[in-house]
């Protein structure tokens, strides 16, 4: 009886220490996603509390894209309208969400749903010489999994999975050294 009683506790000891590690694989940690050959989600670290920029909608997204704070003195000192570099170490993530309508408010007002994807870019002018100096990386949202992957060819809009997946659409706005967010009056 006693080594009965002994088996079952090892089980269950086991069986908890598999369900244990199973959900600490299971959890991701977004910082360890990259894009092959290009930026790490770890580049942004922190992010979350960095400060708003501006605000987007296009389409079915809402955006919010924020600065970090090399990023929002650039802005401050007039760049990049007055034709001035950003300078290196600049960050910009966009944060797209899923656009809802909230029919219980007044409005109704669009929010904010689903988290879909976030995109960054990242200044240096000498490891991304060949995309004028910004690093760029997508990074897709899979809200069933709670994961993040980089983005890919099947995407909308696809991504070429380097460092430069964001420069082709960037181009149009070299003489605002590749950046497209206004900075608006508070």
């Amino acid at each position: 009886m006693k080594r009965k009683t002994t088996m079952i506790a090892v089980g269950a000891a086991v069986a908890l220490a598999v369900l244990t590690t199973g959900a600490a694989i299971s959890a991701q940690d977004r910082y360890t996603v990259q894009v092959p050959g290009g930026l790490s989600f770890s580049e942004v670290r922190g992010y979350e509390t960095w400060q708003l920029i501006s605000l987007s909608h296009n389409g079915d997204k809402l955006a919010a894209i924020l600065g970090n704070p090399a990023m929002i003195q650039a802005f401050k000192a007039g760049i990049p309208d007055n034709g001035k570099p950003v300078p290196d170490g600049a960050k910009m993530v966009k944060i797209h969400w899923t656009a809802a309508t909230k029919t219980t408010y007044p409005g109704p007002p669009l929010v904010a749903g689903a988290l879909h994807d976030v995109d960054v870019m990242v200044k240096d002018s000498k490891r991304f010489a060949d995309s004028g100096g910004w690093g760029y990386g997508a990074f897709e949202y899979d809200n069933a999994s709670a994961t993040f992957r980089p983005g890919n060819t099947t995407d909308s809009p696809p991504q070429s999975n380097d460092a430069k997946c964001g420069f082709g659409c960037h181009t149009i706005v070299k003489s605002r050294d590749y950046v497209f967010t206004e900075f608006p009056k508070r």
